[in-house]
């Protein structure tokens, strides 16, 4: 099936969930000047006069900064409601398979609600009981307790939660904690230690300790718009999630977040969300503030060197490419398009989907977004006014997909232009391949060989350019225009079962030129 291109400000293969700017002025941390509970602030003290740099050669042990900073690192425990559908089986979250209960306990109507236990990591941010943690942690959780390092066990609630960033607050009753601070000024270089506290599978109190391995990187998904991650090859595991990342001289630089592994165990690949970027959204949420971002109602993506060709634009153009625009949203009300190149935001330069995804979410809701756009070749402004930026959850919430679909049962007759079996799209094909009431174009029945075979998996072709097709002639004649102007492909939107909308380049080149 044909893949999303990246979901931002509208809405990974091996990327697994190791299960913004502040208001202006001085960040206060609850308890920070208190006293004389302050005493309880882990301050660690530097070996040596560069504040960043350990001893010469590699530390003989990591055992004195984990005993400094261990007390202030928690194990999460959650309680989580688990959707039990008729039948009995259910998704634990985090499990590659699905559940079934013993017999008598699953698939009726009447039974209790099915709950499952999850664990996670986290740490005292404060002596008064507020804890980091990640969003994906405490998602949904019914229950939360944590267990601390000497052995006492708290009940917990949740503070707040930020989607977008991955980070999450929760608190535990009391005034005198052992804490730890972020160090979101240090700038750790790729090479130097780090050392990883948390809770894996449940074990409890366990440090790992590795270098940093790359800065900035860009993950796939919602979670990593807003975020430049501090890739760590220090083992990180299932329940590692939330729990700190600690440089040499035991300061937080980061928040154990995802790790990269093609089992789901960990190869060495980790990423720490940044100091910086978890003090900024944290000490908000510990004010009780909700993150609000600005929000365009498109899908953007960094367009590629086939894009561009398929677009007439030269291979060095930057920007952020238009996939998909929302219906009603602040992009569709000022006119932007599909396949438009955004190059510039409010003066600023654009040169790929995150920057756009940035600088729009760092707007206000209300504030005005003045764009310039390459359309046809030709360069526009177009002016949006920002939204409110929905919850990931509503971003991500994809359609229901159809109960099956048969290429040839309820088609008209198909007509055979450039390898593609292509047919208006009737009521039935409707119905049969789910496709919403919003949607028009023709229905892909079948490709020729030598066709990209994944157009005939309930594909709806809806434009061709910025060209609304919905008729075989229409489609024609979209297709002979892109060919007059000597590019090698044709930028289509599609409809895609299970999916939805989804940027296509159809390749024109002899090899694929049908009629």
């Amino acid at each position: 099936m044909l893949k999303r291109k990246e979901f931002i400000l509208g809405a990974a293969a091996g990327l697994t969930l190791a299960a913004a700017a502040t208001a202006g002025g001085v960040i206060t941390w609850p308890g920070a000047h208190a006293e004389p509970q302050a005493v309880n602030r882990i301050t660690p003290v530097p070996a040596n006069g560069d504040a960043f740099t350990p001893p010469p050669g590699a530390p003989s042990s990591f055992a004195t900064i984990f005993d400094q900073v261990s007390p202030a690192v928690v194990q999460i425990d959650v309680t989580v409601k688990v959707d039990q559908p008729q039948g009995g089986a259910f998704q634990i979250p985090g499990l590659p398979f699905q559940f079934v209960p013993p017999q008598g306990r699953g698939g009726q109507g009447n039974d209790e609600p099915q709950t499952t236990q999850g664990a996670g990591s986290g740490f005292f941010i404060s002596q008064d009981g507020f804890i980091v943690t990640n969003n994906h942690v405490v998602a949904d959780a019914t229950e939360i307790k944590v267990k601390m390092s000497d052995g006492r066990e708290l009940p917990a609630r949740l503070i707040g939660r930020d989607e977008a960033t991955d980070l999450a607050v929760i608190k535990v009753e009391g005034n005198d904690f052992k804490y730890v601070s972020f160090e979101e000024t240090a700038d750790p270089r790729v090479g130097d230690w780090v050392i990883a506290v948390g809770n894996p599978f449940g074990l409890g109190g366990t440090a790992t300790a590795g270098i940093v391995s790359a800065k900035a990187r860009n993950l796939p998904g919602a979670e990593s718009a807003y975020t430049d991650f501090l890739q760590i090859d220090a083992a990180i595991n299932r329940g590692n999630s939330g729990g700190p990342t600690f440089d040499i001289h035991g300061r937080v630089i980061g928040v154990n977040s995802a790790i990269y592994s093609p089992t789901g165990g960990s190869v060495g690949i980790g990423f720490a969300i940044p100091a910086e970027v978890a003090k900024q959204i944290t000490s908000r949420l510990m004010r009780g503030e909700t993150i609000e971002r600005g929000y365009l109602g498109v899908q953007i993506s960094t367009p590629n060197e086939k894009e561009l060709g398929a677009l007439g634009l030269p291979a060095t153009q930057k920007g952020a490419l238009v996939a998909s625009v929302t219906e009603n949203g602040p992009a569709a009300r000022a006119g932007l398009r599909f396949s438009d190149v955004i190059v510039s935001l409010n003066g600023e330069p654009i040169d790929s989907s995150t920057k756009l995804t940035r600088l729009v979410g760092a707007a206000a809701p209300g504030d005005t977004l003045r764009m310039e756009i390459i359309r046809d070749g030709r360069r526009q402004m177009i002016t949006a006014r920002s939204a409110m930026r929905p919850s990931e959850s509503e971003l991500n919430r994809q359609e229901d997909g159809a109960q099956g679909f048969a290429p040839n049962e309820g088609a008209g007759a198909s007509v055979t232009v450039e390898g593609l079996n292509l047919t208006p799209l009737t009521p039935i094909l409707r119905q049969r391949l789910g496709v919403p009431a919003t949607v028009d174009g023709l229905a892909v029945t079948g490709v020729e060989e030598g066709v990209d075979p994944r157009l005939s998996q309930g594909v709806v072709i809806q434009q061709v350019q910025n060209t609304p097709v919905r008729t075989v002639g229409e489609f024609r004649a979209a297709i002979d225009a892109v060919k007059a102007s000597s590019r090698p492909g044709a930028y289509l939107l599609l409809w895609v079962k299970g999916t939805g909308n989804v940027p296509y380049v159809l390749d024109l080149s002899s090899a694929q030129t049908k009629k």
